[in-house]
């Protein structure tokens, strides 16, 4: 992965890191008019932790919840491989970073995703490939929790590991939110960690917004495929968009973004008074 000033950095020492990067993927989707910050704001911290200290040249990583694209490209950015003005064609006619990601354009992104249920598929025959070629390397797929609605998902699930794919780790971002409200109210499938174990999976679930949780987690041995239910809070760091259905689609106003903007900044200062 090619690096910027951000990269430098000790897996327990992310403040100013996590902190660019929200107040980044707010100023985005704000120019861009463009929603689905509750979900970006979930993910981004597992993106962060991927792309700053796991991911290594031979691995790849499949954003199954494509909507969560926003945070994708503020993680690539983070660590240099897009640039602001990269980012600043967010949405636009004919940019290469599209609301979901592309399937061209951008090195990093190896499928294009947005119809949920498709990219644990598409890591599984990422995995399969690199064990039948005898190749180095992982492959990561993060998922939301109300994408396991989809039957493709647990039909990936037994085969993974029917085809005992060690070399493949899954996260789950799991806010509990989806478009039509909570996960338990749409389609309870809690306690998720049980039924992934059900069908053969090492299981550990993490704070979401934990970096270094985040990090041991993914890193953990295993002998089998590898299943991290990442507990997050949607849109977080956002007082009113924590938890909060709407923000799955409502934009920002200028206002919001401002208040939005304000919060982040304050809630760093906070923590660096508190060390």
């Amino acid at each position: 992965m090619r690096n910027s000033g951000l990269a430098n950095m000790d897996v327990a020492s992310t403040g100013d890191l996590r902190r660019i990067a929200k107040l980044r993927l707010l100023q985005m989707h704000y120019e861009s008019g463009v929603g689905h910050l509750g979900g970006n704001l979930s993910a981004l911290d597992i993106l962060l932790c991927l792309y700053h200290f796991v991911l290594r040249k031979d691995d790849l990583f499949v954003l199954s919840k494509g909507h969560g694209a926003g945070a994708l490209y503020v993680a690539l950015w983070s660590i240099g491989a897009l640039t602001d003005d990269d980012l600043r064609q967010f949405h636009k006619e004919g940019t290469r970073l599209s609301g979901h990601p592309p399937a061209f354009g951008i090195p990093e992104i190896v499928f294009a995703t947005g119809s949920l249920g498709h990219g644990l598929g598409l890591a599984c025959g990422l995995a399969l490939g690199k064990k039948l070629k005898g190749e180095a390397g992982r492959v990561f797929c993060l998922t939301s929790d109300g994408e396991w609605n989809e039957g493709s998902c647990w039909e990936s699930l037994i085969f993974l590991t029917h085809r005992g794919l060690d070399n493949l780790t899954m996260i789950v971002d799991c806010n509990g939110l989806q478009g039509f409200g909570t996960t338990r109210e749409v389609a309870n499938l809690e306690p998720l960690s049980e039924k992934f174990r059900a069908f053969g999976m090492d299981v550990l679930e993490v704070d979401g917004h934990a970096i270094q949780d985040i990090h041991t987690a993914v890193n953990q041995g295993h002998s089998r495929p590898l299943a991290v239910v990442a507990r997050t809070i949607k849109g977080c760091g956002v007082s009113f968009m924590e938890n909060q259905m709407e923000w799955h689609y409502l934009p920002l106003n200028a206002q919001q973004y401002e208040l939005a903007c304000n919060e982040v900044k304050q809630a760093c200062e906070m923590s660096s008074a508190d060390h």
